[in-house]
C-alpha cells in the first residue's frame, strides 16, 4: 500500500512523482486499485500502457473489495475513448456517497469539472462529502476552488485560509487565496503571499512595474524552470505563452520578441501539441506571431479532426475552442476586423472555459476583444465593455488605460482623467 499511499499524497498536494503508483503493481501484480490508478496516470502521459494496466485489474476484480470495484468502475469509464463528462461525474457523485473520504476520487471529479467548466456541480458534491472531512488536509481547499470560479471570493479566501491552516502543504488552498488576492489587486500582498512565479510576473505586470522586472521575473525563473530534474515542459511553455500574450495585448511584446521566438521555435515539435486545449490555442497564437503561419494552421486544422472524432454532444460544447483558436490566429497576423468577427459583437471569454483555463487564464481574451474593438474603431462600443470591467475590477491599471483610449478615439476630455487614475494606480503598487 506505501506506493498507493505516496500516489494519494502526490495527487492531493499537486506533486511531481505521480508516476510512482507504477510501483504499485510490482509490489502486487494482482492489485485492482493499484493498476485501475496506474492506468488512469497513464492515461494522460502514455496511453499507449493503459489497457495493460486496465486488464490487470479486470482479471482480479472478482476478489477485490466493493471500494475498488467502485474505483475501477469509475476510473475504467473516465478513461474510456467516447465518455460522456456529465455521466462521468455523476459516477464520481454516487461513488463519493458511499465513500465520501475518499479525497483522491474527489480530486478526479474536479479536474473533470474544470474541464467540462462546470464550477457548480463540484461545489455541490464538496458540500456533499464535506460534513466527513471538515478537519482534514486538502479538502477546504477543494472547497475555495468553486467558490473562486464562481467569482464568490470572499468565501473562496475563508475556505482557503482554513484550509492553509490546517496543512501549510495544500497547494490549492495557498494558490486560490492568491488568486482572490490578485482579483483584488492586492498585488503585493499576492507576491509576498505566492511561490507560483507566473501569478508573481503578473502582479509586477498589472501592478505597473518596469517591464524590467517582468523581464528579471521570467528569466530568472519562469523559463529557469526548465533547467530542473522535475520540470513539466508544458506547464512552463502555458505559463510563458500566457504572459506574452498579456504583454502582447499592452503593446510591450517587442522586448521580448527574442524569448517568444526561442519559446516558438520550441512549440514547432508537435510533441508539445494536442496536450491541452488552453495550450494548443496559445501555441497557435505564438506560431503565427513570430511568422509560422503554416504550422498554426495545422494545428487548427488537427484540432478540428480531433473535434470531429468527439460525441456529438462534445462536439457542440468544443467548437467554442476551435473559433478562440481562429480568432487567435488572426489577431496575432494582425487582422484585426476578421479576428473580431470570429468572437462576436457579445463576447465573454468566460464562455469559453471549456478550454481548461481558470477565470484568471481565461480573462487575457476578454482583454484582447477590447484591443479589437479599439483597433477596428469601435469606441463607442469599447468604452462601455471597459467600464463594465472596472466596476468589478477597480484597481486595475491596464484597464484605465484601454478606458483612456478610447476616450480619446473619441476626443472625450475624460480621456485625462481615466489617464490620471491609471498612473495614480501603477504609482502606488508594487
Amino acid at each position: 500500500m506505501n506506493a498507493i499511499d505516496s500516489y494519494f499524497q502526490q495527487v492531493l498536494c499537486y506533486g511531481r512523482n505521480m508516476k510512482v503508483i507504477l510501483e504499485a503493481s510490482l509490489h502486487d501484480k494482482d492489485c485492482v486499485l493499484g493498476n485501475i490508478l496506474a492506468a488512469h496516470y497513464l492515461s494522460s502521459c502514455d496511453p499507449s500502457k493503459v489497457n495493460l494496466y486496465v486488464e490487470s485489474a479486470s482479471c482480479n476484480l472478482e476478489r477485490s473489495t466493493p471500494y475498488e470495484k467502485a474505483v475501477f468502475e469509475t476510473v475504467t469509464y473516465l478513461i474510456s475513448e467516447d465518455k460522456d463528462d456529465d455521466l462521468a461525474f455523476e459516477m464520481h457523485i454516487e461513488l463519493l456517497k458511499r465513500f465520501p473520504k475518499d479525497l483522491v476520487s474527489l480530486k478526479r471529479a474536479q479536474v473533470l469539472s474544470f474541464q467540462m467548466a462546470k464550477p457548480v456541480p463540484f461545489l455541490n458534491l464538496v458540500q456533499q462529502v464535506l460534513p466527513e472531512n471538515q478537519d482534514e488536509s486538502y479538502i477546504h481547499g477543494m472547497l475555495a476552488f468553486p467558490l473562486l470560479e464562481l467569482g464568490r471570493m470572499e468565501e473562496a479566501a475563508a475556505a482557503s485560509r482554513k484550509g492553509y491552516g490546517i496543512n501549510k502543504e495544500d497547494a490549492l488552498a495557498h494558490h486560490c487565496l492568491c488568486h482572490v488576492l490578485q482579483h483584488k489587486c492586492q498585488f503585493k500582498e499576492a507576491v509576498e503571499y505566492t511561490h507560483n512565479w507566473w501569478h508573481v510576473a503578473l502582479c509586477y505586470l498589472e501592478g505597473g512595474s518596469p517591464m524590467s522586472k517582468v523581464e528579471e521575473i521570467y528569466d530568472n525563473h519562469i523559463w529557469k524552470e526548465l533547467e530542473k530534474e522535475d520540470a513539466i515542459p508544458p506547464e512552463v511553455y502555458l505559463n510563458a505563452l500566457g504572459l506574452f500574450l498579456r504583454l502582447d495585448v499592452r503593446d510591450v511584446l517587442d522586448g521580448f520578441k527574442d524569448r517568444l521566438e526561442l519559446l516558438a521555435a520550441r512549440l514547432t515539435d508537435q510533441a508539445n501539441w494536442y496536450l491541452d486545449w488552453q495550450l494548443d490555442i496559445l501555441i497557435v497564437w505564438a506560431l503565427a506571431k513570430v511568422g509560422e503561419t503554416s504550422m498554426a494552421r495545422e494545428l487548427l486544422e488537427g484540432l478540428k479532426f480531433r473535434l470531429s472524432k468527439m460525441n456529438k454532444k462534445k462536439q457542440q460544447v468544443m467548437q467554442k475552442g476551435i473559433q478562440l483558436g481562429e480568432a487567435v490566429c488572426e489577431y496575432a497576423k494582425g487582422n484585426y476586423k476578421q479576428a473580431l468577427c470570429l468572437l462576436g459583437s457579445d463576447f465573454n471569454a468566460i464562455d469559453y472555459k471549456i478550454i481548461a483555463a481558470s477565470d484568471e487564464q481565461i480573462d487575457v481574451f476578454n482583454e484582447v476583444w477590447c484591443q479589437l474593438l479599439l483597433k477596428t474603431g469601435q469606441s463607442s462600443t469599447a468604452k462601455e465593455v471597459i467600464r463594465k470591467r472596472i466596476k468589478v475590477r477597480e484597481g486595475s491599471p491596464f484597464t484605465w488605460r484601454l478606458l483612456e483610449k478610447s476616450y480619446a478615439m473619441e476626443g472625450d476630455a475624460e480621456a485625462r482623467n481615466a489617464g490620471q487614475r491609471a498612473k495614480m494606480l501603477e504609482s502606488s503598487y508594487l
